[in-house]
C-alpha cells in the first residue's frame, strides 16, 4: 500500500525547506480581497527574487482596494477621471444649447415670428420668460405643495373653481405654476381676471401675453369648448381685500355664472383651495377715502406697509398647499339647463362648500404658517 502522505501543520516552515533545496515554490492565486499576510509577502518576495520571477502578482500585494493600486484609475479627487470628463463635457454641451435657444429666442422675438391666439395668448413667452420669473418665488418662497393634481383631466376643457385671498393676486400666478408644473401633460391655466387688471398699462400686456383674459361668459365659453383649461376666482375683489380677521372664510360666490358657463360647455368643474396666500399681506385696515380717490377697489394697511415703503410691499415667505377637489361633471345636464336658476345656485353652493371645508381640513393638518 502507497504511503499516506503527510501534510504538516507548519506549512510555512514545509516551503522554507523546499525553498532551501532550491526547489521552485508555486505562487498561490488569493481568492476574494482578503489582505495578505506582510511575512508571506515578504517570503514570496524573496523566493521570486531567488528564482528570477520579480514582483509577485496582484494576488500577493497588500488590498486591491487601497488607494495606492487605484493612482492610476482616478484623480487625484478621487473620482473617475473618464467619467468627470464625460460629465464636464455634457455641462458644456447642456450650456451651449441654453445659450443656442435664448438666441434662437430672441431673434424669433426681433423679428415677430412667434404665435399669438385671438385672446393674445403667447405661449412661448409664457414658458420661457413668465414661468421661469414665477418657478422660483414658487419653489422657494412659498415652497408651495401641490396635492389632488390627478383630478385635472389630461385633455380637454374645464373649469377650476378656487379661494381667491392675499391682498395682492399672487395666488392666481401661482396656481398657473402648480398646475402647468406639475400636470403630467403640463397645461396652461387661462384665468379669468377682472377689468382692473386689462387697464393698467403694462399689466394689461403681461396679463394677455399670460393667458388671462377678461372675466366674462363668452370668452370663458369659447376657451372651454376649445379644449382650454379655465380658472375663475369667484370671490374677486371681495376675497382678495378682505381683512386678516374674516382669512379662511368664503365671501359670496356671486350669482353663480361660472356654473351656467359650464353647463352651456358641457366641461366639468374642479374645486380648488389654496391655504397660505392669507397671511402674505395681513391686512389689518383699509384707506377708503384713499382708495376712491386712486380709483382701486381697496388701500391695504398692512403691519408693514405703507410704514416701510416699498420694502412693505414684499410679501411674508408663508407656506403654501394647492389642493384640487374631484370635478363635478357638468356633461349630463340637458342644454336648457344652464337657465336654471335653481340648479345653479345648487351647483354653486356644492362647489363653495367642498372648497370651504378642504380649506378647513387644510388648516387643521397645516404644522405651522411658515414651515
Amino acid at each position: 500500500m502507497a504511503d499516506a502522505k503527510v501534510i504538516p501543520f507548519d506549512e510555512g516552515a514545509a516551503d522554507r525547506s523546499r525553498g532551501e533545496r532550491g526547489e521552485r515554490q508555486p505562487r498561490r492565486r488569493a481568492t476574494g480581497r482578503r489582505k495578505a499576510d506582510p511575512a508571506a509577502v515578504g517570503e514570496v518576495r524573496a523566493l521570486n527574487a531567488q528564482d528570477g520571477l520579480g514582483e509577485p502578482d496582484d494576488a500577493d500585494r497588500t488590498d486591491p482596494a487601497s488607494p495606492s493600486d487605484r493612482t492610476d484609475l482616478t484623480d487625484p479627487s478621487g473620482r473617475d477621471a473618464p467619467g468627470a470628463a464625460a460629465g464636464a463635457a455634457a455641462a458644456g454641451g447642456a450650456l451651449e444649447r441654453r445659450i443656442a435657444g435664448g438666441l434662437s429666442f430672441l431673434r424669433r422675438r426681433l423679428t415677430g415670428e412667434y404665435d399669438v391666439d385671438e385672446f393674445g395668448y403667447d405661449q412661448e413667452l409664457t414658458d420661457q420668460v413668465l414661468m421661469s420669473l414665477l418657478r422660483p418665488v414658487y419653489e422657494k418662497y412659498f415652497r408651495v405643495e401641490v396635492k389632488g393634481i390627478e383630478n385635472i383631466p389630461a385633455d380637454g376643457g374645464a373649469l377650476i373653481v378656487a379661494n381667491h385671498s392675499g391682498t395682492l393676486p399672487l395666488d392666481g400666478l401661482m396656481l398657473q405654476v402648480a398646475v402647468h408644473d406639475n400636470h403630467p401633460q403640463q397645461r396652461h391655466l387661462r384665468l379669468l381676471a377682472a377689468d382692473l387688471v386689462f387697464m393698467l398699462p403694462v399689466v394689461n400686456e403681461l396679463a394677455r401675453k399670460a393667458g388671462h383674459t377678461l372675466a366674462c361668459a363668452e370668452d370663458a365659453q369659447r376657451l372651454l369648448e376649445g379644449g382650454e383649461l379655465v380658472g375663475v376666482m369667484p370671490e374677486g375683489f371681495k376675497g382678495i381685500g378682505k381683512p386678516f380677521s374674516e382669512r379662511y372664510k368664503l365671501q359670496r360666490f356671486g350669482r353663480g355664472g361660472f356654473v351656467s358657463t359650464a353647463l352651456r360647455a358641457g366641461t366639468p368643474i374642479v374645486p380648488c383651495s389654496i391655504v397660505g396666500a392669507e397671511e402674505i399681506y395681513p391686512m389689518i385696515g383699509n384707506a377708503k377715502t384713499l382708495a376712491r380717490v386712486l380709483g382701486i377697489p381697496y388701500f391695504p394697511i398692512t403691519p408693514t406697509f405703507p410704514w416701510l415703503g416699498p420694502l412693505g410691499a414684499v410679501p411674508l415667505p408663508t407656506k403654501w398647499t394647492i389642493q384640487f377637489g374631484e370635478p363635478i361633471a357638468t356633461d349630463g345636464y340637458p342644454p336648457e339647463a344652464a337657465e336654471d336658476p335653481m340648479l345653479m345656485f345648487n351647483l354653486t353652493d356644492q362647489v363653495r362648500e367642498q372648497i370651504q371645508h378642504t380649506l378647513y381640513k387644510l388648516l387643521v393638518q397645516r404644522r405651522s404658517v411658515f414651515f
